[in-house]
C-alpha cells in the first residue's frame, strides 16, 4: 500500500508538468486508433509543441512501432526512466520497449483460471500507474494517451488522471462501430470528462493512379450525423490512404511523408481543431 501511495505522489507530480493530458480512444478495435493519435501528435509537435504518447494498450502495443522507436534502450535518470524519443523528439513510452522479442506476450500468473480477469485488470491498472509515476516525461504542452479498445480500460485511466483534458473518439463508417462508439461517448460524459470530438476515419478510400477519393463503406458520412445526435463536436473525417499503413511499418508518421494528401491534409485540420480545444 505504501508503495502504491508513493506512486500516485509521483503520479501527481509527474502530470503536474504536463499540460494538456488527451486520451484518444473508441471502444472498439480495428478503427485505426494508434494511426489516429502518432499523426495528431505529429501536427502538434511540427508546430513546435513538445509532445509525449503513452501507449495505454498492454497486450496490443504498436505505437513504439508507428513511431520508429523499437529497439531504443530505457535509460534509468534520477528517479525515473528516460522514455524513448521519436520524429520530432515525440517522447514515447510502450510495453512494447519492455519486451524481449515480437513474440513475447504479456502474460499475467493467475493462481486460477477464475481469478485470470480480476488480476489482469489489477496489473494492468498498475502498469499504466508505473508508466505515468516512473517515466520522466518532463514538461510537456500535451500528452496523448492511446486506449485500447474496451471503454473499461478508459475508466482507469480518467481514476488515474482525474484532470484528463478530453478525450479523443475515433469510429469508422460502420453502424457496428457507431453502436460501440456511442457506448464510449456515454461513459465519457458519465465521468465528467470533457469530450474533444469525434474522428470518423476510413472515409473513402484514395485512389493512389487518378488522386480521387472514392467510396469505402458507404456513399454518405454518418460521423457527423453520430456526432450531433450525441450532442459532441464532430472533429472530422479521414480518408483512407494506402500509404498509411506502409507508413506506420515504417515507423515514420504518415503526415512527415504525405501532408499535402487527402489524408494529410485531414489530419492536420483535425489537430488545428484539437489545439483550438486545448486552447492553444
Amino acid at each position: 500500500m505504501g508503495q502504491v501511495t508513493q506512486q500516485i505522489g509521483r503520479l501527481r507530480s509527474r502530470m503536474e508538468k504536463v499540460k494538456h493530458k488527451v486520451a484518444v480512444i473508441s471502444g472498439k478495435g480495428g478503427v485505426g486508433k494508434s494511426v489516429v493519435t502518432v499523426n495528431l501528435a505529429s501536427v502538434l509537435a511540427l508546430q513546435k509543441y513538445t509532445v509525449g504518447i503513452l501507449d495505454a494498450d498492454i497486450n496490443g502495443a504498436s505505437i513504439a512501432k508507428m513511431m520508429g522507436v523499437r529497439g531504443q534502450r530505457l535509460k534509468i535518470v534520477g528517479n525515473g526512466v528516460s522514455p524513448a524519443v521519436g520524429f520530432l523528439n515525440i517522447k514515447v513510452m510502450s510495453m512494447d520497449l519492455l519486451l524481449p522479442r515480437d513474440e513475447t506476450p504479456v502474460v499475467w500468473d493467475p493462481s486460477t483460471q477464475q481469478d485470470a480477469f480480476i488480476w489482469r485488470g489489477t496489473m494492468e491498472v498498475s502498469t499504466l500507474r508505473e508508466f505515468l509515476s516512473d517515466t520522466d516525461w518532463g514538461e510537456l504542452n500535451s500528452l496523448f494517451i492511446d486506449l485500447p479498445p474496451s471503454i473499461e480500460k478508459f475508466s482507469n485511466v480518467a481514476q488515474l488522471l482525474p484532470d484528463l483534458g478530453g478525450v479523443v473518439l475515433v469510429t469508422i463508417p460502420s453502424e457496428v462501430s457507431h453502436l460501440v462508439v456511442k457506448k464510449s461517448v456515454t461513459t465519457v460524459k458519465e465521468l465528467g470528462i470533457p469530450v474533444v470530438g469525434l474522428i470518423e476515419n476510413m472515409v473513402g478510400y484514395l485512389c493512389l493512379n487518378c488522386g480521387k477519393v472514392g467510396d469505402l463503406f458507404k456513399t454518405v458520412e454518418e460521423g457527423e450525423k453520430m456526432a450531433e445526435e450525441m450532442d459532441i463536436p464532430y472533429l472530422g473525417g479521414i480518408p483512407f490512404d494506402p500509404r498509411i499503413s506502409i507508413a506506420s511499418d515504417k515507423g515514420v508518421p504518415f503526415v512527415l511523408e504525405y501532408s499535402d494528401s487527402p489524408a494529410g491534409r485531414a489530419f492536420i485540420e483535425i489537430g488545428g481543431k484539437i489545439k483550438g480545444f486545448l486552447g492553444e
